[in-house]
């Protein structure tokens, strides 16, 4: 029997939950997936799947195991889980849902599949750094705007700017500001950097930019190039816009203001360019690396010493 025909011979040996969560886990499983965009392994991977389709709560499925699947439902099963796995599409783009900071958000292949460890961040409220109410938040590369969103909720008295260089990416991020209620608080910004923003200072800026370097994006699994390559690729060290967005941050802080930039695995790079810049690494308790956070002062302290010596 081919592997087509055994595959579509499901249909006809799976009639509960059960039976679809197993052979769903085990099909991932045999195919060796890349698990990083929502979940960590095959089991919850299927959970998330197959209880998408049946539009049934994520919390834990086993009162509903021996439930049994029409054949409408196995079919829809099927056909996901086939796409998962011969043209390793991540879950959150066939399912168009993402979550973040506990929200969810409408996600497809114009934008990065929200994961960053900004939303322990979010959750504590940037303690202990900012230890203020910020009345203006600026989330650059916002792709499908998640992270806005999330600092709206978390501080809703303030105004929100969503800032990305793709039009397509904005078009989601608005999708979700409409769908959460919150477009008179966050504002999505076609933007190239700080572009756009000429007098606009903020309190708090989350950078999220791309900062995969040449290497890594040649190593990347197949699931990741179902991503758009701009919100990815950064350059030979990973670090091309993140060079631009220190250089002209003070022109866009308040006099308190803190800049948080996630860079990932290129933190090693950020390390090696930058050895005085007094950034603070932050270490999650969650999982997560390679962001960085640097106040206002900081930043122009050290800028300041830079052109002090290259002058002398």
């Amino acid at each position: 029997m081919t592997d087509d025909a055994q595959w579509l011979d499901a249909t006809g040996e799976l009639h509960t939950l059960l039976d679809w969560l197993r052979w769903t886990a085990s099909r991932f499983n045999e195919a060796e997936l890349y698990f990083g965009h929502g979940t960590d392994n095959a089991w919850d991977e299927a959970v998330s799947l197959v209880l998408h389709v049946l539009h049934l709560p994520h919390q834990d499925p086993m009162p509903l195991f021996a439930a049994r699947l029409t054949s409408t439902e196995k079919q829809q099963v099927l056909e996901l889980v086939t796409r998962r796995v011969k043209d390793r599409v991540p879950l959150a783009y066939l399912t168009h849902q993402a979550w973040f900071c506990g929200l969810p958000f409408y996600v497809d292949e114009r934008v990065l599949v929200p994961r960053s460890p900004f939303a322990e961040l979010i959750n504590s409220r940037f303690e202990p750094w900012l230890g203020f109410e910020p009345e203006n938040i600026l989330d650059m590369c916002t792709g499908s705007a998640c992270i806005a969103i999330a600092c709206a909720y978390a501080w809703p008295d303030a105004q929100v700017d969503a800032v990305d260089i793709s039009a397509e990416a904005l078009q989601v991020a608005e999708i979700n500001i409409q769908e959460h209620g919150l477009n008179e608080q966050v504002f999505p910004i076609l933007s190239d950097g700080y572009g756009a923003l000429k007098g606009q200072r903020y309190d708090l800026i989350i950078a999220n930019p791309p900062y995969v370097d040449e290497e890594d994006m040649a190593d990347l699994p197949e699931e990741f190039h179902h991503e758009p390559e701009l919100g990815l690729a950064a350059g030979h060290d990973g670090l091309d816009l993140v060079h631009r967005l220190l250089r002209d941050a003070p022109d866009h802080l308040s006099e308190k203001g803190w800049l948080f930039v996630e860079v990932g695995n290129s933190m090693v790079h950020m390390q090696a360019r930058y050895p005085t810049l007094p950034l603070s690494w932050i270490d999650f308790e969650r999982g997560g690396l390679g962001v960085f956070a640097i106040s206002r002062r900081q930043l122009v302290e050290y800028l300041y010493q830079q052109q002090a010596q290259e002058t002398n």
